[in-house]
């Protein structure tokens, strides 16, 4: 029974998920970014209680990037289109342009699945955190439309966090092999700094912990190549 557990958390991940697309189609955003939060919880608890079981396998590894492909993957292309459909730049093509969001996502997965290189961190922007800063997005434009409204950032936006998702650009994974500071000063380091953003800023400060968190693992692997 138990080597079931960590599957049926991944299939929660994709169920939340699957809810979270509901409200994004029905124009609710902000509860949408609600269920995005519930799957990332659902995909970091469905890895922690593989290896607590010790059940890790191959079928597990493969649903669980079938889940955050729709999880992570078609949920903020989602929310993308409907940011471009609300955009200052009338077109009933524009909109489409966010599912671009979702094919680097699946992309992305895929050749996370194959690279022996990401076993311990992440090659290229991994999507729970791209899919944060997507949802994010309707948030911040409640206080500032006239930037978020914009359709030449949101296409920018979008270009650039399809290269970030399959760039190779190595970023550091949260997952802890120990609770000691000297191996996981980096790691403590960002979360800290995240939480007081968060309490200060709430929902708008994921841009700046997706800035904080690629700009930390460029300089934590650079001193670790030093």
């Amino acid at each position: 029974m138990k080597r079931h557990i960590p599957n049926a958390i991944t299939c929660a991940n994709l169920f939340s998920g699957c809810i979270g697309i509901v409200y994004a189609f029905n124009g609710d955003l902000e509860t949408a970014a609600y269920f995005v939060l519930l799957s990332g919880i659902f995909d970091f608890f469905d890895g922690f209680a593989a290896r607590l079981l010790h059940v890790k396998s191959d079928i597990g590894k493969e649903l669980d990037s079938l889940a955050d492909v729709i999880s992570f993957g078609f949920l903020p292309g989602v929310v993308m289109f409907q940011l471009l459909s609300q955009s200052d730049f009338s077109s009933p093509y524009l909109p489409y342009f966010g599912f671009v969001i979702t094919a680097f996502s699946a992309l992305r997965l895929a050749k996370f699945n194959i690279d022996t290189r990401q076993t311990e961190d992440f090659i290229g922007l991994n999507t729970p955190m791209n899919t944060l800063f997507i949802v994010s997005l309707p948030f911040i434009q409640k206080d500032y439309p006239e930037i978020i409204g914009s359709a030449p950032l949101l296409v920018g936006l979008i270009v650039l966090v399809s290269w970030l998702l399959v760039s190779e650009i190595k970023i550091f994974s949260l997952k802890f092999s120990s609770t000691s500071w000297a191996q996981n000063k980096i790691k403590y380091i960002f979360l800290i700094l995240s939480v007081l953003l968060v309490a200060v800023l709430k929902f708008a400060a994921v841009p700046l912990i997706l800035v904080l968190y690629i700009g930390l693992s460029v300089l934590h692997f650079r001193q670790l190549k030093a």
